[in-house]
């Protein structure tokens, strides 16, 4: 067993005891040097009057002293973590020292020199700061000689704020954490060559890639946690160029609880270069909306259907039910729901959407009063090769989901859309297309449900997206396969996906199409290549980047709104709503019945007979001939 400080071994009664005895000597010391020191260290010219007066003193010197530090709790403190903040309460302490000590020295009649006053006073305070600090010092000269014999992770921080600050007294004070804070970068020009917790501000973002090789940097923290986006995404990309592992800390909430630690550090993801502002929605009415209400979520398990399972439990609703054909999906939503909130009233159920009596049964039984339409195929490629299976799950699933929650008192339907389903190239977007179509003509048909469409991007870390696939083709060493080096995409994080859907359900009046403003497009090359640096990789060179060539059905960029809607804002700035277009209800049911038989018939000319419909539907033929 390893030995280690006797007074770290005590419990706290202990060390608080022992501490008080260190205190009762240092008292006995300080006042007995400075009587020495007024006499010029000869003890023989000390008047005998001089030492009685000490010896009557010093013992309610003594008692009151530690009294004082009681009350100042100064023996509560974690003298191996002393801070500034246990100076000041030091401090504190000796200032109300005084006045007791001139009550004590006019009660006893006291007539000692007034150096000797001053003098112990002087001494006595630069030796109770020193003996609580002299612990920390120690710790931090064993934990530097213990880092010296074994590698260290040597680290640069972005930003010398509160949050910086924290994160270096933490790995300071922990030797386990086997790190060394080398050096720090602000933008801010007056802090250059200042330091914070000893550590020197040693220049501005543009100097960090020639201070990580002059301080052979191995990790750089991001921690601004206030920082625009803009800023963020520029400073993240220029250490990337480093090849040093980055993370950052989460957020400006945990900064304000004094909850930011190494503990809550997470790696820099490729949402963090997005360089836009998240999405803002305002919980309190959406969750006010949902509050007692009963939710169905179709695509329950899935990555946007399991993201709102989980915030709409967190709203307190009345009942939630997960309604997946996938069991496996439906089972972990499930288990994770019952763990995290075993309170929810939940009830998992499978099933499929294109089942008229399954889903029909299920509305009847539950009654929901909001519906969030989440269940579809997404997957391009896929549904090239299966085209017929697109329309039964996305489009006829959809219709018969809005009828059956329209015959049972659904007050608002939201159908999940995708930017895909603008100009359709591939019949994944064209069926989503017909879905919106679907919820504009039930809304127009139905007099007491409200249907609505979300639209958005891409999803970042969904299921079956991009980001997952470079991820375990970087894994297993590439190559990373990128389609094309032009093609750009929207994209956006889980969350604010979920929050576009809320938003769009407490919003939702019937007939819109809610649109996110995403910002800028990304090019799936550069997000290729930076996913190779944060992986600690060099694009090219460890990792080769392959272009595959645009697959059936791709388009080289996406739109998020057909341009014969128009736009209308709404309270977030960030959301828009596409009005409605304009369609014959009753030929479009009809088309959807005889879209309904050619897929269960298998017929071969689906997408012909979905361009009769989706007008802006554009495919290859087999013959190569645009249609």
């Amino acid at each position: 067993m390893k030995k280690r400080n006797v007074i770290h071994n005590l419990d706290w009664k202990e060390q608080m005891l022992a501490i008080a005895v260190l205190d009762v000597l240092t008292i006995f010391v300080s006042y007995a040097m400075a009587l020495m020191l007024r006499f010029e260290f000869s003890f023989s010219a000390i008047d005998v009057k001089y030492v009685e007066g000490f010896l009557d003193s010093i013992l309610l010197w003594i008692l009151a002293t530690l009294v004082v530090f009681f009350v100042c709790r100064l023996y509560h403190s974690i003298w191996s973590l002393a801070s500034t903040r246990d100076l000041l309460t030091i401090i504190k302490a000796y200032v109300l020292l005084i006045p007791v000590y001139v009550l004590i020295a006019h009660l006893l009649r006291m007539n000692m020199p007034r150096s000797y006053y001053v003098m112990g006073y002087i001494i006595n305070f630069c030796l109770t700061t020193g003996m609580r600090f002299s612990y920390r010092v120690l710790l931090m000269l064993t934990q530097s000689r213990k880092r010296g014999s074994r590698q260290v992770d040597r680290v640069m921080i972005i930003g010398a704020g509160a949050g910086g600050q924290m994160l270096i007294k933490e790995m300071q004070n922990v030797s386990k954490l086997n790190t060394k804070v080398c050096c720090v970068i602000d933008d801010n020009p007056y802090k250059k060559g200042r330091f914070i917790e000893g550590i020197e501000i040693v220049g501005n973002r543009h100097d960090i890639v020639a201070m990580a090789q002059k301080y052979r940097i191995t990790t750089i923290i991001y921690a601004i946690p206030s920082g625009n986006p803009a800023d963020r995404k520029a400073i993240l990309n220029i250490c990337k160029e480093t090849n040093c592992r980055l993370r950052t800390i989460p957020g400006m909430y945990q900064l304000v609880n004094d909850e930011v630690s190494v503990s809550q550090l997470r790696d820099v993801d490729i949402a963090d270069l997005l360089g836009r502002e998240q999405v803002k929605v305002n919980n309190d009415e959406i969750f006010a909306s949902i509050d007692g209400k009963v939710i169905l979520v179709t695509g329950g398990g899935g990555s946007i259907g399991s993201e709102l399972c989980r915030q709409i439990a967190k709203a307190n609703p009345r009942q939630l039910i997960v309604f997946d054909i996938y069991e496996n999906n439906a089972y972990a939503i499930q288990q994770e729901l019952r763990r995290t909130m075993p309170d929810l009233n939940l009830v998992t159920l499978i099933g499929s959407v294109r089942n008229t009596n399954r889903i029909n049964s299920v509305m009847q039984t539950y009654k929901p009063d909001i519906v969030f339409h989440a269940a579809a195929h997404k997957h391009v490629p896929l549904m090239e090769d299966s085209p017929n299976e697109a329309i039964k799950n996305n489009v006829l699933g959809t219709y018969k989901t809005a009828v059956a929650a329209a015959q049972n008192g659904v007050k608002k339907f939201v159908l999940i859309s995708t930017d895909k389903a603008v100009n359709p190239t591939n019949i994944m977007g064209a069926s989503k297309r017909l879905c919106e179509m679907v919820v504009q003509m039930m809304d127009r048909r139905s007099q007491d449900t409200s249907f609505v469409a979300v639209r958005f991007g891409n999803v970042l870390g969904s299921n079956g997206s991009v980001i997952p696939l470079f991820k375990k083709q970087i894994e297993e060493g590439g190559p990373v396969t990128v389609t094309d080096k032009r093609i750009i995409r929207y994209f956006m994080t889980i969350p604010e996906a979920v929050s576009l859907v809320l938003q769009a359900s407490y919003y939702a009046k019937g007939g819109e199409i809610f649109v996110l403003e995403m910002g800028e497009p990304v090019k799936i090359d550069d997000m290729a290549r930076n996913l190779i640096r944060l992986s600690g990789y060099t694009p090219d060179v460890d990792i080769q980047i392959v272009y595959t060539g645009l697959r059936p059905g791709e388009k080289l960029y996406e739109e998020l709104l057909m341009g014969e809607e128009g736009l209308q804002e709404t309270e977030n700035k960030k959301i828009h709503i596409g009005h409605p277009i304009e369609m014959d209800d009753d030929w479009f049911v009809k088309k959807l019945m005889e879209l309904e038989h050619a897929c269960n018939s298998e017929t071969g000319n689906i997408r012909e007979l979905v361009r009769e419909v989706v007008p802006t539907y554009v495919f290859r033929s087999e013959d190569g001939v645009n249609m």
